[in-house]
């Protein structure tokens, strides 16, 4: 999920600039001498840098602790999914202050420099043994860390997360905010930025991933922490360097506030009778309806019906002498409350979201805690980082895709005369399918893993790591059907003035995702370490516990995932499409009654 988390939430950005570009005028040209490539050169540059120094750390955080600060397995899967959810969360809670308060620029400059004394702090421990608990050479006699150390640690994790909260939401839309995507030149140089924006991208994970987990493993973790700290200011600088060619947008407000306040005025009026009544449903401006260029409103619908409540005048005297509400906490429009409904449409399809996240999760964790424990050795001199096996999700994520998009659908095309595509539907089916059998080949390799040690005495068991590559791939691919899918999902579902909210949903089912995976591993320790019996999770040594039924637990899971899915969320795929209307919406259904096929045609 490490490359999936960082391109959702440049997606979320970008469907937040597209919201920004509806919603505010531009009735003067941008300034020359501002934006542009002359600022984008800039904003790369630090980009790649912060990149390659955040994911430098994420990837190997779980063989750091392991290693270093003596912690026994279960202990740092906690450690790291809790991490990874409160990274995801403080990104809601940054989105919600750069739209609201800060800006763009701001709240990014901020995020970087919390995430800078936060891997500054990682590297202190790593450089200075007293912040740490010494070497373990008996696996029996470890000595665990004092609170205090803990203390050191879990506030650069904490500085780290509030950083993700502010650069994740804002990166590449600060970017994209660049261009006056009015103009046809500056939107042919908007589609030439993102495609540097992911190429940058890329280049910058190849590296955190290969060079820099090889220095941390095999070298020296002091170096191999040094780097990407060196690489974050270095960052900082450059796009402090390039801060008079920037153009910054001032704070528009956040959706997420008109979502609360449809909640209190629907309370407020809860007595009220939603028959025979007079909606809110001011006509839209260019103030207060982001959806006025293409002339698009949301029709109204008859689910949900306590939150129509909202809109409901009851009392002349809410409205001031033009009509418009004079307390937007008791009544608010009818375009309000149908946004907040689109977001309520999709928790059926965001549970199965979440249940997906908790088992491609597993490999971040217990699988490299896995790849530890097996003969990591290629020749008799080099040793594979396990670190390295994230590569594989990555590599069979992209190989699909490829042909997927470059063979399949070209094929398609050419001997139906039509391209067909995968439904979403059958993707997150398939995503869901290949999540349970990623766990089912990961519990059968464990075993044998498991069973090679115990028959040598050993801690590491002669079973090569290559037997381990096919569970990262297929998490890879699982991540690939289902993940990409459920956020396409969300995307649709959501009028153009909400799709910023399509990344938040998103972030918030990663994050709860990883709570929920970290109950349940404490769960099954607690229950299955009672009456002196030895737990299936727990400890530092993988060969006194039983993580392959751990892994039957997450197949279960998965199983009744899927079940959920067919019977149940998948017809919320059909059923929950947004309904926006315009003032010549029959005359363009009946010229163009192909739109929807065109639109598939065009992703």
């Amino acid at each position: 999920m490490l490359k999936m988390e960082k391109v959702m939430s440049n997606s979320s950005a970008a469907f937040e600039l597209e919201h920004e570009q509806l919603s505010e005028p531009s009735p003067t040209p941008l300034p020359r001498k501002a934006g542009g490539w002359r600022s984008i050169k800039y904003i790369i540059g630090n980009e790649s840098f912060e990149k390659l120094a955040s994911m430098s750390l994420i990837s190997n955080l779980t063989v750091y602790l392991l290693t270093n600060y003596n912690l026994s397995g279960i202990f740092v899967v906690n450690v790291v999914q809790i991490w990874n959810g409160s990274s995801n969360i403080a990104s809601i809670i940054g989105a919600f202050i750069s739209d609201t308060y800060l800006g763009r620029f701001r709240t990014l400059l901020c995020g970087s420099i919390a995430s800078l004394l936060g891997i500054l702090t990682m590297t202190l421990t790593a450089g200075i043994h007293q912040l740490r608990p010494s070497t373990c050479k008996d696996t029996l006699h470890c000595q665990l860390p004092q609170g205090w150390q803990l203390g050191v640690l879990f506030s650069g994790l904490g500085l780290l997360s509030v950083g993700a909260g502010g650069i994740r939401p804002c990166n590449i839309a600060f970017g994209a905010d660049q261009f006056d995507t009015n103009t046809e030149k500056g939107r042919v140089q908007l589609e030439s930025f993102f495609n540097w924006w992911y190429f940058t991208f890329t280049i910058a994970l190849v590296i955190a991933l290969t060079g820099v987990v090889y220095i941390q493993t095999n070298i020296s973790w002091i170096l191999g922490f040094a780097i990407p700290t060196m690489c974050l200011a270095f960052s900082i600088t450059i796009f402090l360097l390039g801060r008079h060619t920037y153009l910054c947008k001032k704070p528009q407000g956040s959706i997420f506030s008109d979502m609360t306040k449809v909640i209190t005025a629907a309370c407020r009026k809860r007595k009220l009778q939603v028959s025979e009544v007079t909606f809110y449903d001011p006509a839209p401006t260019l103030n207060n309806s982001p959806e006025l260029e293409n002339n698009k409103r949301l029709a109204h619908t008859d689910r949900f019906k306590f939150l129509d409540k909202a809109a409901i005048i009851a009392d002349p005297s809410e409205l001031d002498n033009h009509g418009m509400a004079r307390n937007a906490w008791r009544l608010c429009s009818l375009q309000q409350v149908e946004q907040f409904k689109c977001l309520l449409g999709i928790l059926p399809v965001w549970v199965t979201g979440i249940c997906c996240f908790i088992v491609m999760d597993q490999q971040n964790t217990f699988g490299v805690l896995q790849v530890v424990q097996t003969n990591r050795s290629i020749g008799s001199h080099f040793k594979v980082p396990p670190g390295w096996m994230n590569l594989i999700s990555m590599i069979s994520l992209s190989f699909w895709i490829y042909i997927y998009e470059c063979i399949y659908i070209p094929l398609s095309k050419r001997i139906t005369k039509k391209a067909k595509r995968l439904t979403l539907s059958e993707r997150i089916k398939i995503g869901i399918l290949l999540s349970i059998l990623c766990m089912l080949v990961a519990a059968v390799v464990e075993r044998k893993r498991r069973d090679s040690a115990l028959r040598h005495g050993t801690l590491i068991s002669p079973l090569s790591f290559v037997m381990l590559l096919p569970q990262f791939a297929l998490s890879g691919l699982s991540e690939a059907f289902a993940a990409v899918s459920i956020m396409e999902f969300f995307t649709l579902q959501m009028p153009e003035s909400m799709r910023t909210v399509a990344g938040a949903v998103f972030f918030l089912s990663l994050s709860i995702a990883n709570y929920i995976g970290s109950l349940i591993v404490n769960v099954v320790h607690k229950a299955t370490s009672h009456r002196g019996k030895t737990p299936w999770l727990g400890g530092h040594d993988l060969n006194k516990n039983r993580l392959d039924y751990y892994y039957y637990i997450i197949v279960a899971l998965g199983a009744f995932n899927f079940v959920y899915f067919n019977f149940f969320a998948s017809h919320y795929l059909t059923n929950n499409k947004s309904t926006e209307t315009t003032e010549n919406s029959t005359a363009r259904e009946a010229s163009q009654p192909n739109d929807e096929e065109k639109v598939l045609n065009i992703k």
